[in-house]
């Protein structure tokens, strides 16, 4: 069941927020949607961070704009996963973006004109901490849970760290204690499709009139390859021909090129290329244990929260081998953790669909939260359900 027709909403914050880079955003406004009801002891509150390309709109529709359905709207709804009859959700679009929050797009109060090249470089912990002050001003002071994929897990985890007590549970899916050399490459090949772009101007584009759109297309597609398995290209394209032979020039032959080229200009359409390079520099830059010498053990020892992680086996972006830090580093510090690889075909975009087996573990995890908060003096039970693939409870 969907969850119907929904409303985003914003709150200004005129308090100056301290960045990780030194600089001060002098005020700002987030944007955010909620789904279900808050209990009466605001218990059940569950934050759902976002990936990318994302945004606060995680479940259900707009009115008049039917088509435009939440991002993981499979996920979150009623008697769906996270079952908003049970939970109270919040999905907030984070400082930066380009769909409402405060970002590069916005007139800065200091100039009279949008902030564009200057916006200051923000980290998935600016994130939280913009978000912990969303969650005060909601009068939340503890989250059941906050979960997110992707770039959504490491604010999750993120959360675990910053707020420790802030969270009973971390639900942290197909994502990465941090990125690889691959991953960082991946985003800076995109990064310089735009930055040479003749229609960057050095990220003052507003100001003329015109949008970097090929170099948004070309980080697009990069990414776009990125988020899929090679078995997954093989059985949806394989080496189809459009028209059926070879053109013998340079254009369009295989359907893989036109599916990509059609992912890069939507993407071009709607995205802002000031913000692709802030969100991907927050990727590059997250690395709890960088203070700890690596050592991700000894970084995620302020844990205080429970944690269910999932990965897909056909993820090579971030692949279950990085999962499996995180849930080692968690074991080590005697965490309480439930893990999941799912044997999933579609790559690192499997978080986003709607796999059964996928669905059902998250699924069996929130009715678990949901026991501890509705029936807090009984003991719950720590099996967890069989899937397809291995899972452990640990």
């Amino acid at each position: 069941m969907s969850q119907g027709i929904v409303a985003p909403q914003s709150m200004h914050f005129a308090t100056p927020l301290q960045l990780q880079s030194g600089a001060l955003l002098a005020d700002y406004t987030l944007v955010y949607e909620t789904y279900g009801a808050l209990n009466a002891d605001k218990s059940n509150a569950v934050l759902v961070c976002h990936a990318l390309n994302a945004s606060h709109h995680v479940a259900g529709i707009y009115q008049g704009d039917e088509k435009n359905v939440g991002w993981w709207d499979n996920m979150v709804g009623p008697g769906k996963a996270l079952d908003t009859n049970k939970f109270f959700v919040i999905g907030v679009n984070n400082l930066g973006s380009c769909f409402g929050s405060t970002g590069p797009m916005h007139i800065n109060a200091a100039t009279g004109k949008p902030y564009g090249a200057d916006f200051p470089v923000v980290t998935v912990e600016d994130w939280v901490q913009a978000q912990a002050r969303l969650a005060d001003a909601l009068g939340i002071a503890q989250f059941a849970a906050v979960m997110g994929g992707s770039l959504g897990g490491m604010q999750a985890l993120a959360w675990s760290l910053a707020y420790p007590a802030r969270l009973r549970h971390c639900v942290v899916i197909a994502s990465t204690p941090k990125l690889s050399a691959q991953n960082i490459a991946f985003n800076d090949v995109a990064r310089q499709a735009i930055l040479t772009d003749p229609g960057f101007h050095g990220g003052d584009y507003y100001a003329h009139g015109v949008v970097p759109k090929n170099g948004l297309r070309v980080a697009r597609m990069v990414g776009h390859i990125t988020y899929l398995s090679d078995d997954d290209m093989a059985e949806k394209f394989g080496r189809d021909l459009r028209s059926g032979a070879y053109q013998f020039g340079f254009g369009i032959d295989f359907e893989i090129e036109s599916y990509l080229r059609y992912q890069g200009d939507k993407f071009s359409e709607y995205f802002d290329a000031n913000t692709y390079l802030l969100i991907t520099k927050a990727l590059d830059y997250f690395d709890p244990a960088k203070e700890f010498d690596g050592d991700l053990t000894r970084a995620l020892s302020k844990t205080q929260a429970q944690f269910l992680l999932v990965s897909f086996m056909t993820d090579w972006r971030f692949s279950p081998e990085r999962s499996r830090e995180i849930v080692q580093a968690l074991v080590n510090n005697k965490r309480r953790v439930s893990y999941a690889e799912i044997d999933a075909p579609h790559g690192h975009d499997a978080f986003l669909l709607d796999d059964p087996r996928y669905m059902s573990v998250v699924g069996e995890y929130y009715k678990r939260i949901w026991q501890e908060i509705s029936q807090p003096q009984t003991a719950v039970s720590n099996a967890v359900t069989e899937v397809a693939g291995t899972e452990h409870e640990l």
